[in-house]
């Protein structure tokens, strides 16, 4: 088989499936796993499809249709976690946070130090992760249970944030654009980010490279209420440049392997 045609083949197995893992497509295929990986990394280059942590999953998921959690967790898990550690950094003692339902804000919970602050999530994941550190007090929203998510949304969760004020809330989202928004791709998600950003002094948006530019099926809120954005290396410089115009700051997190 051609090299052309078995790429061709994994675009049309990763849009069909939504995910595939490498260790699957060398047996499809009869290559080396080292073989796939190259194959992956030139077609995300043409953006034909994005790897994860193991394997590829479908640009062209339904943006309609929130990804569960487990898919979720295994998409570029590497530049999540340099976003959570840079976003720790903005946390300090007697800090009142939100952390979102977002597979950032859970490895941000994972970073946290034990130290006294508050923090108020919709999330299980998180606040089953802060459960561990005991001078930490967690506030869930409490409402309806997204099983796919993990997350708790609905006019209950909505109504119990409209009972606090946080100083800083470390949100994530489906896409940025900036000329249409911050996005998400299920509108209860969107609703209750919008909740969580109206009851923060400080917004700080942890995005990885791929969410940079896009717009999903729901939006959030404007660029202008955002004060930060966290991001990593992978992000295309441009974008981040036209992000500075538009006087937004701009963590840009260092790759937490450089020595």
């Amino acid at each position: 088989m051609l090299i052309a045609e078995r790429q061709q083949k994994i675009v049309r197995i990763v849009n069909e499936r939504k995910s595939v893992r490498v260790s699957e497509l060398s047996e499809m295929f009869s290559v080396t796993e080292e073989t796939i990986r190259r194959d992956l990394e030139k077609l995300e280059k043409e953006k034909k499809l994005l790897r994860s942590h193991g394997g590829a999953i479908s640009m062209n998921p339904n943006d309609s249709l929130e990804i569960p959690y487990k898919e979720r967790e295994i998409i570029n898990v590497a530049e999540k976690q340099d976003i959570a550690l840079e976003a720790v950094k903005l946390v300090k003692e007697g800090d009142n946070i939100i952390l979102d339902a977002s597979t950032t804000a859970w490895y941000m919970a994972k970073a946290l130090p034990d130290l006294p602050m508050t923090v108020l999530t919709n999330s299980i994941k998180v606040a089953m992760e802060l459960s561990n550190k005991k001078q930490i007090t967690v506030i869930s929203t409490g409402g309806t249970l997204l099983a796919k998510s993990l997350s708790f949304v609905g006019p209950l969760a909505e109504a119990s944030l409209d009972k606090y004020y946080v100083n800083k809330a470390f949100i994530s989202c489906k896409g940025l654009h900036i000329k249409r928004g911050i996005s998400e791709s299920d509108e209860q998600q969107a609703r209750i980010k919008k909740k969580m950003i109206e009851s923060a002094a400080n917004v700080y948006m942890m995005l990885d490279y791929s969410k940079l530019g896009k717009q999903a099926f729901s939006l959030i809120t404007g660029i202008e209420d955002v004060n930060c954005i966290i991001t990593d290396r992978k992000a295309d410089e441009s974008s981040v440049q036209h992000l500075k115009e538009k006087e937004l700051n701009v963590i840009v997190a260092p790759c937490s392997t450089d020595s």
